[in-house]
């Protein structure tokens, strides 16, 4: 990538970050369902995954918009993430105690993506694209709603696994 010279250039950078990490969520989400063992959890993970579809949507959509390109950058935060999410269904464990990992694993997630859509959310705001930022403000409050999701999930799940 060339030099970042403006916010803007910024902008598009942490777009493409956002975009990516969206990408590879969606493929490992289905994983995720199938290797819950928690109907709530399982249901929580497939919602989430059309969830994020949409979210994709909405990124082409501000992209297209403010006129950036987000195709060809590699989040390797989310990378990790899933790769840490993938460890986890591999673990020889208790059905409940894999599940609460999986949890933690996708809160995880779910904090990254909230840091990154606060921060484009603020940055069009601050250059006066009000449209994408409200398009991208709803993703930001669906990721905190996701995440508070998955903390009731847990609260179950985690009493569950200290048997």
């Amino acid at each position: 990538m060339s030099k970042l010279k403006n916010l803007k250039d910024l902008l598009e950078h942490e777009l493409q970050d956002l975009y990516s990490a969206e990408k590879q969520l969606a493929e490992a989400l289905p994983k995720m369902a199938k290797s819950a063992k928690s109907t709530a959890l399982k249901a929580a993970f497939e919602s989430h995954l059309k969830q994020t579809e949409t979210q994709i949507e909405r990124l082409e959509k501000v992209a297209s918009e403010i006129d950036v390109d987000i195709e060809g950058e590699e989040c390797k935060a989310m990378k990790g993430l899933i790769k840490e999410g993938s460890d986890m269904m591999k673990e020889n464990a208790e059905d409940d105690v894999r599940d609460a990992g999986l949890i933690a694993a996708a809160q995880r997630v779910e904090h990254y993506e909230m840091a990154g859509y606060g921060t484009v959310v603020r940055y069009l705001q601050m250059m006066k694209m009000t449209n994408a930022a409200k398009i991208l403000s709803k993703t930001l409050d669906e990721e905190k709603q996701t995440d508070l999701k998955l903390t009731e999930i847990a609260e179950k799940i985690n009493v569950d696994a200290m048997a």
